[in-house]
């Protein structure tokens, strides 16, 4: 049985990849800044003996140095780096930008991720055919922004791509698989009204996992398998 570790999982596409890798026989180690709060997530752990429920906010270092300390021994086959923060709601617009927002998501959707894998990458590399899904968005390709608008998440996602590309070439050393993930437009609480479900989305996406080779890493792919410019 394979072991995945996912973040952000208490809800929206965190808690649809537990329930899909858990579906498909993968042991989950499902990480949330908040679990007592996490019902839906709980009681599909209690119900399942491959999902177990680690407390851990990606930008405290000491709890993913603890959720480190409750993994130390497991290989980890698949990291889903998806905790993520999207914080500007109604426009964002000159004049009424809010730095302590901006910061907070840099620290979220990038340190965080870069945190985690730099935290389990001994993990990864005791895994045999290790992998990094990293979800990130179309909104972090440079060449799509042709509007004004979601400063915060549309930098903090483009700086997410340029350190995996990064990441990937060292990886390219180490022997551990990664790419990036866009998910759609999903209805989520971060997402639109009306789109993907979350369990379309992880479902494609969980595709792009299964058939990974070595010429999809480093790459960025939309969900249903089409590939994403950076």
């Amino acid at each position: 049985m394979p072991n995945a570790l996912v973040t952000g999982s208490n809800r929206g596409l965190g808690l649809a990849w537990v329930r899909h890798l858990a579906g498909e026989d993968w042991r989950v180690f499902a990480s949330c800044r908040h679990p007592g709060d996490a019902v839906e997530l709980t009681t599909l752990a209690g119900r399942s003996d491959g999902i177990s429920v680690h407390r851990c906010d990606v930008t405290v270092p000491d709890d993913i140095r603890g959720l480190y300390w409750d993994l130390e021994d497991q290989p980890i086959d698949l990291l889903v780096a998806n905790a993520g923060v999207y914080l500007e709601k109604g426009a964002t617009v000159l004049g009424s930008l809010r730095f302590d927002d901006w910061m907070r998501t840099m620290e979220v959707n990038l340190f965080g991720q870069v945190r985690m894998i730099e935290a389990f990458h001994n993990n990864l590399e005791t895994a045999r055919n290790p992998l990094v899904a990293s979800i990130s968005s179309h909104m972090g390709s440079v060449s799509d922004i042709t509007v004004a608008g979601s400063y915060y998440y549309r930098s903090s996602k483009a700086a997410l791509n340029a350190a995996m590309r990064g990441l990937a070439a060292e990886f390219m050393e180490r022997g551990i698989g990664l790419m990036l993930l866009h998910p759609g437009g999903v209805m989520t609480r971060m997402g639109p009204p009306h789109g993907l479900s979350p369990e379309e989305s992880v479902a494609g996406m969980y595709q792009l996992v299964k058939r990974f080779d070595r010429k999809m890493h480093g790459r960025f792919y939309r969900y249903d398998g089409s590939e994403l410019p950076w």
